[in-house]
């Protein structure tokens, strides 16, 4: 039998196969036929894995966004706790007639009966004019002309 599978005939008979089938027939006959990487199972797994992922993503981004939400409203109530505090000694001050009378002095320039009350602008006495005021300060044709020349030095 190991000298007919080297004989002429078996040679040709094999070249004529090659010849007819192509020549990779002898490859794909010699192998065990492959099976599919992807079973039943493996399906069934990614399947219920990706139904997981879709179901629990709906869920868990509300949940995110809710946390974010109450983080934001604690902080809005701690910082209304502070405004209140603030707004409580302020009340507790505006209950005392000195800060009151201090406030009048200072804010509304109010003086008692025989005082004499007095307004200084800058300490000196002296108004001072600014050098220039701008586009008030110049003649109407020179603003116009100033934005003739400025809109012709931007192109």
């Amino acid at each position: 039998m190991a000298a007919e599978r080297f004989s002429t005939a078996t040679r040709l008979k094999a070249l004529g196969t090659v010849l007819v089938q192509g020549p990779d027939a002898r490859a794909r006959r010699t192998g065990p036929p492959r099976r599919s990487r992807l079973t039943g199972r493996a399906a069934l797994l990614a399947l219920v894995v990706c139904s997981l992922v879709v179901a629990l993503a709906y869920p868990m981004r509300q949940w995110v966004t809710q946390r974010s939400d109450i983080d934001d409203q604690r902080r809005q109530s701690e910082h209304a706790r502070q405004e209140v505090k603030r707004l409580s000694d302020e009340k507790a001050r505006l209950e005392d007639p000195a800060y009151v009378e201090r406030q009048a002095r200072e804010h509304l320039h109010y003086v008692r009966p025989g005082e004499t009350g007095y307004t200084v602008l800058d300490g000196s006495g002296a108004a001072k004019r600014p050098k220039d005021q701008g586009a008030a300060d110049r003649p109407w044709y020179r603003n116009l002309w100033d934005g003739v020349d400025a809109a012709d030095n931007r192109r």
